[in-house]
C-alpha cells in the first residue's frame, strides 16, 4: 500500500497521508513520498491548488516512534529533520500554489506543525492538535516554534508546547490557530470546496500573496511596503488581473487561467 496517494481533479491535487494503521505517522518512506508528491504538484500545470489530508481516524500522529527506536531502521534525528520534515515545510511554504490542510482527526507533533504551515487550515469537529514533543523530552520541530507563536501569541504557544495540552478543533479556531471547523459529516466536502475555490482563482496573484506573507515574517515595514509595490506591479501585468477587472465591469463570473 502506498504511504501517500495523490488524486487530481478540477485542477485540485488531493494528497492523502496513507498509513492509517499507525495514525499516518511518518517514517522515512512516507516523508520522502510526500516531498515527491509536492514536487510533482509544483511542476504539474494542471494542478492549481493542493489539499493535504489523512486517511482514517487521524490526520497525522507525527513521527513513527517504532522507526526511531529500531536499531535497523532509525535514520537518526539529524536525518529526520534535515531530510524529512524541514524539506516538507520548505516545500509547503515555497510552492507557488495554495495548500489547504484538511485535518480530519488528531494532528500531533510534526503532524500538527505540518498542518499549521499550510496556507489555509480547516478541521473536522473530531480533530485535535497536540504539541506532543514535551511528553517524551523533545522540542517542537517542523517549524512549530516559528508558526505557532505567530498564530496564537507567544504565551499561549509556550504553554501548549511545554504542557502538551490537547487542543480541540473548536478551541483551535477560537485561538486563531486554524481557519474554520466543520462538522464531521460535511468536513471533506467543505474542505474540497475551499480548495477548489482557490484553484479557480487567479493563482499567480495567490502565489505572490504567499511570497509576501513569507517575507513579512522577517521584513520591517519599509521593506514590506517596497515588496508589496513590486509584487502588485507584477500582479497587475497578468492576464488574470485584466480578466478580473473586465468580469467585474461586465458583471459576469471571471475565467482565470493562471496567466
Amino acid at each position: 500500500m502506498n504511504s501517500i496517494t495523490t488524486q487530481i481533479k478540477n485542477n485540485l491535487a488531493i494528497i492523502t497521508l496513507n498509513r492509517p494503521e499507525v495514525f499516518n505517522s511518518f517514517n522515512r518512506e512516507m516523508a520522502l513520498a510526500l516531498q515527491k508528491a509536492l514536487d510533482d504538484c509544483a511542476s504539474n500545470q494542471e494542478v492549481r491548488a493542493i489539499l493535504l489530508t489523512g486517511n482514517g481516524k487521524a490526520f497525522c500522529a507525527g513521527q513513527d516512534l517504532k522507526e526511531v527506536t529500531s536499531p535497523e531502521l532509525n535514520p537518526g534525528f539529524k536525518a529526520i529533520l534535515d531530510e524529512h520534515y524541514n524539506p516538507i515545510i520548505t516545500r509547503i511554504r515555497t510552492i507557488e500554489k495554495p495548500v489547504v490542510a484538511a485535518v480530519n482527526g488528531v494532528a500531533a507533533g510534526a503532524g500538527a506543525n505540518i498542518a499549521l504551515a499550510c496556507d489555509v487550515v480547516v478541521a473536522s469537529g473530531h480533530a485535535s492538535f497536540i504539541q506532543a514533543f514535551s511528553k517524551i523530552g523533545l522540542i517542537p520541530d517542523s517549524a512549530g516554534t516559528f508558526f505557532l507563536p505567530r498564530l496564537i501569541g507567544f504565551q499561549k504557544a509556550s504553554a501548549l508546547m511545554m504542557l502538551g495540552d490537547k487542543v480541540s478543533a473548536e478551541e483551535a479556531e477560537k485561538l486563531g490557530m486554524i481557519y474554520k471547523v466543520f462538522s464531521a459529516e460535511t468536513f471533506m466536502e467543505e474542505a474540497e470546496e475551499i480548495a477548489v475555490t482557490l484553484s479557480q482563482m487567479p493563482t499567480h496573484g495567490l502565489a505572490l500573496t504567499k511570497k509576501a506573507l513569507n517575507a513579512s515574517m522577517q521584513n520591517n515595514l519599509e521593506d514590506q511596503l517596497a515588496l508589496e509595490s513590486k509584487y502588485q506591479i507584477e500582479a497587475a501585468q497578468t492576464e488574470d488581473y485584466s480578466e478580473g477587472v473586465n468580469a467585474f465591469m461586465e458583471k459576469r463570473k471571471p475565467n482565470f487561467t493562471d496567466k
